[in-house]
């Protein structure tokens, strides 16, 4: 099989010996090209050109999840097709390689390896759903693109943290989880709308829900961790359905520690709840509209201010070598 391997030079975990050991592992079994990453959406576009080809067969990226989504993207650049674009392949080079994770990858370079080795020679794979996020017609934000994400977006507080630790990566920080522990404290303390949401959720057929602080949609469970620690937003998400949204009408004080115990107490049986917490499951189509720009990201991609984004659950839209 004809394979690119797209590598991120940049990916936390792995080193320039660790790459050099996994490209002789997967050239012995694949006819390889090897392809690194030189800016940001570079990924993107070699996924793209692999899916174009017609001659790629799978296309591995080695990063974390952000090189994941660009790759994904890339392969999706014209829509989902099981049967006719490139497997997808994913080596966890990241901090915290939630997609790889969700899959039932080892979170370790070398292990990882030897399972997709293992599953090229037994012919494994699965259909995975993704989901799709772009602007809204008839709003300021209509002419954004739509993006697909793997496993996550946020809508406000989250998004924010998510912004804040870009901006310490850009200072040259580490992504490390106390980083993230930092930031989220940092956030929490700055956030303006903590006690009065703005966000509406809108869904056909059913009564909008008003006044949340923040959202998070989910494509499968876990939701993140925190170290080896899974946390569950949203228990019931799945690569087999599609989203899932777990929105709060109240970051107090007391509101905003509740749920972050129940967070980190999580199990994949149940997640965040309460008189404050509004869990959806299965949602194939809603928008989130915001009174004042809030921010989004997908995928721990920071991705601006925003004060509408269109969603989409697509179910069965890429194949996956596990």
């Amino acid at each position: 099989m004809r394979a690119l391997l797209v590598v991120n030079p940049s990916a936390t975990t792995t080193s320039a010996r660790t790459r050099d050991v996994l490209v002789h592992a997967l050239a012995s079994d694949l006819k390889l090209e090897v392809a690194t990453t030189e800016y940001r959406g570079h990924a993107r576009d070699l996924a793209r050109r692999a899916a174009e080809d017609g001659n790629t067969g799978l296309v591995v990226a080695l990063g974390g999840d952000g090189t994941v989504n660009e790759v994904v993207n890339g392969l999706l650049h014209g829509g989902p097709d099981p049967e006719g674009l490139p497997r997808l392949a994913v080596v966890p080079g990241g901090s915290t390689n939630v997609f790889a994770r969700a899959l039932g990858l080892p979170n370790d370079v070398v292990e990882a390896t030897g399972a997709l080795l293992d599953a090229l020679r037994q012919g494994t794979e699965r259909t995975v759903g993704l989901g799709l996020a772009g602007g809204t017609p008839g709003t300021a934000d209509e002419g954004v693109p739509a993006r697909w994400f793997t496993f996550c977006a946020g809508f406000g507080f989250d998004a924010g943290v998510v912004g804040r630790v870009e901006q310490q990566r850009e200072r040259g920080k580490r992504s490390t989880h106390a980083l993230y522990v930092r930031q989220v404290m940092r956030q929490f303390v700055g956030e303006p709308n903590r006690r009065h949401g703005t966000i509406t959720l809108e869904r056909p057929g059913e009564d909008p829900l008003e006044n949340l602080v923040m959202s998070i949609i989910c494509n499968t469970a876990p939701w993140s961790y925190l170290g080896n620690r899974p946390l569950y937003a949203s228990p019931q998400a799945s690569f087999d359905t599609a989203l899932d949204v777990l929105g709060f009408t109240k970051l107090s004080t007391a509101a905003a520690g509740r749920h972050l115990a129940q967070l980190m107490r999580s199990t994949p049986e149940r997640g965040p709840h309460g008189k404050h917490a509004v869990s959806l499951h299965d949602q194939t189509a809603f928008t989130l509209h915001s009174q004042v720009p809030l921010p989004f990201q997908m995928d721990g991609d920071h991705l601006g201010l925003r004060t509408s984004v269109t969603f989409t659950g697509v179910r069965r839209a890429l194949r996956v070598i596990v």
